[in-house]
């Protein structure tokens, strides 16, 4: 209870007198003299959580992934992380704008004078972390809730998960040349929470690129993949003879889920009820 009450004090007020100060994850220690209005993003998990703390009108533009909740699509788009279009965002006239860890562009902004702050979260403490701190950029006091409304959406999407499927061995990968999610990562420790178990070892990183004899060694008995790279998996060498490839125990799951499942912000309950739908469908019987 003590940690609620000081998570709640500390995501809802001001960090300094008659101003907002932030530091973000890049080290960077921001201020603002008032509650932002005009919020450019350049992350999707960042427009959502902006969305979902009741703040969508603030953006005024977004990177070209940012596609959830609807109306972020009639927004300005401003490009990706590699060729974020400077001119642009300055023409927007933002008083923040929200960047990832890894946007090249960030010091370029700064010196044009806007105020920047990147947040990129990884894990599911970051994405709490985060809310509180968009909140605080905001100036509103909806992170608490909005927090409680995730955690109980994950916990009753855990609790759906049938006995049979708990210690399931599951591969869980995420992108082209086999990178896979781990423990370490906010995906794998859905699936920890779900009550499966990774393949991989957390000490890899949390999104590893694997060794296709490795997956084959460790046998999984449930393999999570998106469309994109679902094609020609049971072709691989060596992978028809995996307890998942074997006897059909495959989730593909489609390019709008894939974004769900890949951003940690608050559609994490929906990514929950994905992977437990999935486990429920292979292992209910």
């Amino acid at each position: 209870m003590r940690a609620l009450v000081a998570f709640l004090l500390w995501c809802c007020l001001p960090a300094v007198a008659g101003g907002i100060e932030v530091r973000d994850d890049l080290g960077h220690t921001s201020r603002l003299a008032a509650p932002a209005k005009r919020v450019v993003s350049l992350l999707p998990s960042l427009t959502e959580t902006v969305c979902a703390l009741g703040a969508c009108d603030r953006l005024v533009g977004v990177d070209r992934y940012s596609n959830h909740p609807k109306p972020v699509k009639a927004l300005p788009e401003v490009g990706g992380i590699d060729d974020t279009h400077v001119e642009q965002i300055v023409a927007l006239k933002p008083d923040l704008v929200l960047a990832a860890t890894s946007t090249r562009v960030t010091e370029r902004l700064r010196a044009l004078g806007l105020t920047v702050v990147s947040l990129e979260p990884r894990s599911h403490t970051d994405a709490q972390r985060v809310m509180g701190l968009l909140a605080q950029l905001l100036g509103v006091s909806d992170s608490a809730a909005l927090w409680q409304r995730v955690e109980a959406g994950a916990a009753t999407a855990a609790a759906s998960v049938p006995p049979q499927a708990r210690g399931v061995r599951v591969y869980w990968e995420v992108s082209s040349g086999l990178y896979a999610a781990s423990p370490a990562s906010f995906m794998g420790e859905l699936l920890t929470r779900l009550g499966a178990a990774n393949i991989l070892p957390a000490s890899l990183g949390p999104f590893p690129k694997i060794n296709p004899e490795f997956v084959v060694q460790q046998n999984p008995a449930l393999i999570l993949v998106g469309k994109r790279n679902a094609e020609g998996l049971a072709q691989r060498p060596g992978w028809s003879q995996i307890d998942a490839v074997r006897k059909g125990r495959i989730c593909v799951y489609s390019n709008e889920e894939g974004d769900i499942l890949a951003r940690p912000g608050p559609r994490m309950a929906e990514a929950a009820q994905i992977v437990a739908r999935c486990l429920k469908e292979k292992f209910g019987s």
